[in-house]
């Protein structure tokens, strides 16, 4: 586990907790001397985490968009920021440098982030652990979508061991020096599933 990517928002969130959590990641990362891959911004959750990361004497790449550099978001205290052409560009190159993915809590980019990784994950594009840092209980109701998603056959069972869960980062970790990647043959499991159509 050298490096971890980290998908977090823009914005600081309305609980100091999800800063203070941020931080807290930044020290955890740091100490543990694990690089943070991360967007590459200096606001918001991702600005708390990477300077969090650099103050403890942590290692930061960063991955951004030319788009977002001239909105004046980059951070430009990295020594590691890479511009890219498009958010495709940005996802794709963040993937390729870490070992696992963390989702701090964050609005649609950090979802949207974070879900792609899970699917990679189910199909076998990669096989790196996924995490949520669950601050605060912030992502109970999204948790529990997704059982509700396992209830109704959408998705199997077994995938729910692809999202691994915790309040704290140390404990987030652990569970990723721990991770076996899940292995199905969806496509037996999706002709055990199927269902006749009424006419």
């Amino acid at each position: 586990m050298k490096s971890i990517c980290v998908f977090c928002g823009s914005s600081p969130g309305r609980d100091p907790q999800y800063i203070e959590t941020a931080v807290k990641l930044g020290i955890t990362l740091a100490q543990k001397n694990i690089r943070l891959v991360y967007g590459g911004a200096s606001v918001g959750t991702m600005g708390a985490t990477a300077a969090s990361t650099l103050e403890n004497g942590g290692s930061v790449t960063g991955v951004i968009t030319k788009q977002l550099v001239t909105m004046e978001v980059a951070n430009t205290d990295l020594a590691d920021l890479r511009i890219v052409d498009t958010m495709h560009d940005r996802k794709a190159m963040m993937a390729s440098l870490s070992d696992g993915f963390i989702a701090l809590p964050g609005g649609f980019g950090t979802i949207e982030e974070l879900f792609e990784a899970i699917t990679w994950a189910q199909l076998g594009i990669q096989k790196k652990p996924c995490g949520i840092l669950n601050v605060g209980g912030y992502y109970d109701k999204l948790l529990g979508f997704i059982d509700h998603m396992i209830d109704h056959e959408f998705v199997k069972s077994d995938y729910r061991e692809l999202i691994k869960v915790d309040d704290t980062p140390e404990g987030l970790i652990e569970q990723f020096y721990d991770y076996t990647p899940v292995t199905v043959d969806k496509a037996k499991w999706a002709l055990s599933t199927t269902r006749p159509v009424l006419k």
